[in-house]
């Protein structure tokens, strides 16, 4: 079997030959462990402050050439997500940055008063201030109009296009879409630091009405953008939006399923039904509450099942892999601060457990984060090649 073939015939509830594999993502501290040079790819961070300094080809190259180069390496991975962040949509060439003031070693503040701070940890970028968090109070006749639809520049799409060509023949290809209509924050974003995520959380109690408007206008524009966004070639469609903390739920399942359950069942409905591609969805934290909802969805994957946060892919592989293939498996924790012989073990015993009856895709419980140790990746490897076989 192709890698394409063998993820297929999971979705399909056939068992393959192998049991296939694949991450969210590969951060660009292990990539570069295998290409041999520093890289752009997956590099977050080091991506928009290329960008803030007018560098956009180079960043996107280093995007498309790094990523050809380090999964022609990885021939193994069967799944190559490139719906994901720093490795994939590329902004326009013509695009014009802004380039913030730089407060000090790691800040930044744009002319509109927006800070942002360097996250050594995560080497991230993240908004710590935004002054227009309330700036606005929306009503429901703000999304009366049909949506005006403006195709994107073809540009955007020369990674996730390259990745096509290169690899569209024998791997499976998860890429974009118009994008995910999930827990949508009115007003805000899932940037803590700027305070954005609670002031959007809250209008779902303040200002419910206009959030409902703000969904369904959404909805039917990104269902009118798939057409532009989706790709010849791709295989299926990736989804990255949490939905909960460590702890439960951004929002209760009752509010889950008035606000958000609708949309996501329609953008679900518009993919399956008008392109025929399955739904890959990504979702940190503790999602048990949500898990009947994850079926009335429609998702077709459900990745990032993580251990840490409660979640238990044995008992969720019992209980629902008759509705959605659960991926996972290994912690991501253990890959970043574990020995080489508990991720040795621990890839045995997920594939002991998980794999029998199939419907599964082994990976991390999130991904090749950043602080990875390249051993304990290396380890993963071989002890998953030693045992995926059906």
């Amino acid at each position: 079997m192709t890698s394409k073939e063998r993820v297929q015939s999971v979705l399909a509830h056939e068992i393959p030959d192998l049991v296939p594999w694949g991450e969210w993502a590969i951060d660009f501290d292990t990539v570069e462990k295998i290409i041999g040079h520093q890289t752009y790819y997956r590099a977050k961070a080091r991506s928009v402050m290329g960008f803030w300094e007018g560098r956009r080809d180079e960043v996107v190259q280093s995007w498309r050439e790094d990523g050809i180069d380090f999964f022609r390496k990885m021939g193994n991975i069967d799944i190559i997500n490139a719906a994901a962040m720093a490795a994939s949509l590329a902004p326009p060439r013509d695009f014009d940055f802004e380039k913030p003031r730089k407060v000090d070693d790691n800040t930044w503040e744009f002319a509109d008063g927006s800070v942002y701070k360097f996250s050594e940890l995560t080497a991230d970028l993240t908004k710590i201030h935004d002054p227009h968090v309330g700036e606005k109070q929306f009503s429901p006749e703000d999304f009366k109009q049909p949506p005006a639809i403006e195709p994107p520049d073809d540009s955007c799409f020369e990674v996730v296009d390259a990745f096509i060509e290169a690899f569209g023949q024998d791997r499976f290809i998860v890429g974009p879409s118009a994008g995910e209509v999930g827990i949508f924050l009115l007003g805000g974003s899932f940037e803590e630091g700027g305070g954005g995520f609670s002031y959007g959380l809250m209008q779902f109690l303040d200002n419910p009405d206009a959030v409902k408007a703000a969904v369904r206008y959404e909805v039917e524009k990104n269902n009118l953008l798939d057409r532009y966004y989706i790709r010849p070639g791709q295989d299926a469609i990736g989804w990255g939006q949490d939905f909960a903390s460590t702890k439960g739920p951004f929002i209760s399942p009752d509010m889950f399923r008035e606000f958000a359950l609708p949309a996501i069942k329609s953008r679900v409905g518009n993919i399956h039904d008008k392109f025929g591609l399955p739904v890959m969805k990504h979702a940190c934290g503790n999602n048990n509450e949500l898990m009947e909802l994850f079926v009335e969805a429609g998702y077709d994957a459900y990745q990032s099942i993580q251990h840490s946060a409660h979640m238990d892919l044995a008992r969720i592989k019992e209980d629902y892999d008759a509705h959605f293939v659960p991926w996972g498996g290994v912690s991501v924790e253990l890959l970043v601060s574990g020995t080489s012989a508990e991720v040795r073990q621990e890839v045995r015993k997920a594939l002991e457990t998980y794999k029998p009856g199939g419907r599964y895709i082994f990976g991390s419980t999130h991904s090749i984060a950043v602080g990875t140790k390249y051993d304990n990746f290396m380890v993963m490897v071989e002890e998953f090649e030693k045992n995926r076989k059906y």
